[in-house]
């Protein structure tokens, strides 16, 4: 059997395409590290070319596996950086940011709806296209830049979470509202999904110092196996029960302290680089490129406004928590990613027809976005100084 598989030419296929698409991917993160720029939208643009030029023949099935396996793993990866008790806090302090974050965000995806004479259900997503920032994203950035111990970080973090929440409520309301289903049935959907992430949070909170003990281990193999199955695990029951996958995995970062937690981050961090990569690649496949001409114009007006929008939340976000002017444009420029859920929310819409424009105006938004904001991320501290010190030089003139 083993044999007949290998000599399958269209098992050859897909190995030497799955090999050369990895290959290239290990040629664009030598050539973004020999010059200090994050790789992913490099990743994002081959997983666009890729798609769009040289379209491949294996199932994108398998890649998109891949790749949920990848946004898992960079969650799971954030939440081990944090404790139960520090995301407790931050969730409490940050819950005003993210009514803000709703508020700012939120909106001008529903108001472009409404102004383009879209279905309110149709404007509805888009908001939600606008509203949510990428956390697959934004961690992978911050991990390449090492600002996950800074200041800031918690602030953007607490943000991150509370919108993950948020679309445990969002989602199933969302599909209910698409399949016209009744409104009881469409708040009990969001009930359970409510009481499914709170109850995990708690879980993760109270029995962390337990899980760590079961999984602890003085084997590399016995620890890598059972944390990596535990992962994957709550994240797919959270992801039946309508929850985020990402939350769930993040969750059980969080659970996780203490010498386990330093042993699985240095496990498991080559499988994050590995599969991330996968997610960005898989994220450009889905985009098809003839269809963003025609909405090109009005992306680029969304995406002004809501880099805008979540610069000041972030701001505000992180000025609330006592951090610097620096810090506090550091923790905005972070956030505007989108990505991963934006996606997953245009999808939605697509599957059921609600608009013909929802699909390529939402993928050219991401796009953008997901290009811009780990290229904002980086630089904005150089424009931050720069702009203190024309100040400086201003006052002092004057």
């Amino acid at each position: 059997m083993i044999l007949a598989a290998a000599a399958s030419p269209e098992a050859a296929g897909v190995f030497i395409e799955l090999g050369l698409i990895i290959v290239c991917l290990a040629l664009v993160a030598r050539a973004a590290t020999s010059v200090g720029f994050s790789p992913i939208p490099l990743y994002l643009l081959a997983g666009l070319a890729v798609g769009g030029l040289f379209p491949l023949g294996f199932s994108e099935e398998f890649i998109e596996v891949g790749a949920e396996i990848g946004v898992i793993l960079l969650l799971f990866m954030l939440g081990l950086e944090y404790t139960g008790e520090e995301l407790r806090d931050n969730l409490r302090r940050g819950l005003p940011a993210g009514a803000l974050d709703i508020l700012l965000n939120f909106t001008p995806g529903l108001a472009a709806g409404l102004l383009l004479g879209w279905e309110p259900v149709a404007a509805i997503l888009l908001g939600g296209v606008t509203y949510i920032s990428s956390s697959g994203v934004i961690s992978k950035v911050l991990s390449d830049l090492g600002r996950l111990g800074n200041r800031e970080t918690p602030s953007v973090l607490s943000l991150l979470v509370i919108e993950d929440l948020v679309m445990a409520a969002y989602l199933p309301l969302v599909a209910v509202l698409l399949l016209g289903v009744g409104l009881a049935a469409g708040m009990a959907s969001m009930a359970v999904a409510v009481v499914t992430a709170a109850a995990v949070l708690v879980v993760a909170i109270r029995y962390g110092e337990v899980m760590s003990r079961l999984l602890a281990n003085n084997s590399d193999e016995v620890v890598l196996l059972s944390t990596f199955g535990l992962v994957v695990l709550v994240a797919g029951v959270a992801e039946r029960l309508q929850v985020s996958a990402a939350v769930g995995a993040f969750l059980v970062g969080i659970a996780l302290s203490g010498p386990v937690a330093d042993h699985a981050r240095d496990l498991l961090s080559p499988l994050r680089d590995l599969f991330a990569a996968t997610f960005f690649v898989f994220f450009g496949l889905q985009i098809d490129l003839a269809a963003i001409p025609d909405v090109a114009v009005l992306a680029v007006a969304l995406g002004a406004v809501t880099a805008v929008t979540k610069v000041i939340t972030g701001w505000w976000a992180a000025g609330r928590a006592g951090v610097g002017v620096r810090g506090r444009f550091r923790a905005g420029g972070a956030l505007i990613a989108r990505g991963e859920f934006s996606i997953v929310i245009a999808g939605l819409g697509v599957a059921a027809g609600v608009d013909a424009q929802l699909g390529p105006l939402a993928a050219a938004y991401v796009l953008l976005m997901a290009l811009l904001g780990p290229m904002v991320t980086r630089s904005i501290d150089r424009w931050v100084v720069l702009v203190m010190r024309r100040r400086a030089a201003t006052t002092a003139d004057a």
